[in-house]
């Protein structure tokens, strides 16, 4: 088992805190209503502002040239911000439609960009709707430096996290809807070679009780064994907030509770990548020096 005590490292900020990610040397992750994305920085200690961005950003993934992207939820769209401090539109549109909000994402060992196309109107104006079914979409890179919208998952109710397997065999994806009728769950798909996903093995189903849906993985990152960390739970019911361990077939392999409500995405940080960062719905940014080496993908 591994040790795992939390210690609050920043914040709270009182705003839903996401995307947690290391770049090798500060954790950088997103304020959603604030409309900002924070530097964390290990050594020291500081916590700042590294960007304002207005437009809701959500999920985060830094590429291997060091380039942050992110999921904007409040323009519907995927941004990357340059190292001259501007803002690159990479997707706004797949297959002529506008996308939703886009909510999380991960980036393969080929430059690709998977996110989760979700829905979440509290971010964009009451006037627009939503314009394709929520599921997950592939960003392919281009020689001419543009991008190609691919639709590999549809007809899903509330897609949040997502993260390639090691092996860049597997793409896993959280369902996190919260109606008692409604799938939540943990789903692994087989990533066939052109790209396309074949269909999917759910790993782990949350439950329902007379306090309400029990919640579902919110965000998740794999460890050096291919090993899958990921948020979720909450107060209302359930077992709580915590983390979960999985195998990559599915097995529950370890839990870890959490000082406060709703963790929201994850992360290994630090020099070693032996810490987890993880971020809450309220702004907290949490640490775990964990017992035994386990150096992931951030």
């Amino acid at each position: 088992m591994t040790a795992c005590t939390f210690e609050l490292v920043a914040g709270p900020f009182d705003d839903p805190g996401e995307g947690v990610r290391w770049d090798g040397r500060f954790i950088y992750f997103a304020l959603i209503g604030r409309g900002e994305i924070m530097r964390f920085d290990p050594d020291s200690g500081a916590c700042d502002v590294w960007r304002s961005f207005p437009n809701a950003p959500n999920g985060l993934s830094i590429d291997a040239q060091g380039r942050i992207y992110a999921c904007a939820m409040r323009s519907r769209s995927v941004v990357r911000f340059e190292a001259d401090g501007g803002t690159t539109v990479i997707a706004t549109t797949c297959d002529g439609k506008p996308l939703n909000t886009p909510s999380d994402m991960d980036i393969d060992s080929r430059g690709r960009i998977w996110f989760s196309n979700a829905w979440i109107p509290q971010f964009v104006d009451t006037t627009e709707m939503m314009a394709m079914s929520p599921g997950v979409i592939r960003l392919d890179p281009l020689a001419d430096g543009s991008w190609t919208a691919t639709e590999v998952v549809s007809g899903l109710l509330r897609p949040n996290g997502v993260a390639v397997s090691h092996d860049q065999r597997t793409l896993y994806v959280s369902e996190q809807p919260y109606g008692p009728d409604e799938p939540r769950e943990l789903r692994a798909y087989p990533i066939h070679d052109d790209g396309s996903l074949g269909q999917h093995v759910v790993l782990c189903a949350f439950g329902y009780d007379h306090r309400g849906a029990h919640r579902a993985v919110d965000g998740l990152c794999l460890d050096q064994d291919g090993s899958i960390w990921a948020t979720a739970g909450y107060e209302q019911s359930g077992p709580g907030p915590m983390i979960m361990v999985f195998s990559p077939q599915g097995r529950v392999l370890e839990t870890h509770p959490t000082p406060y409500d709703m963790p929201t995405n994850c992360t290994f940080g630090d020099r070693d990548l032996r810490s987890l960062y993880v971020t809450t719905a309220k702004g907290h940014l949490l640490r775990a020096r964990i017992s035994q080496a386990q150096p992931p993908r951030s």
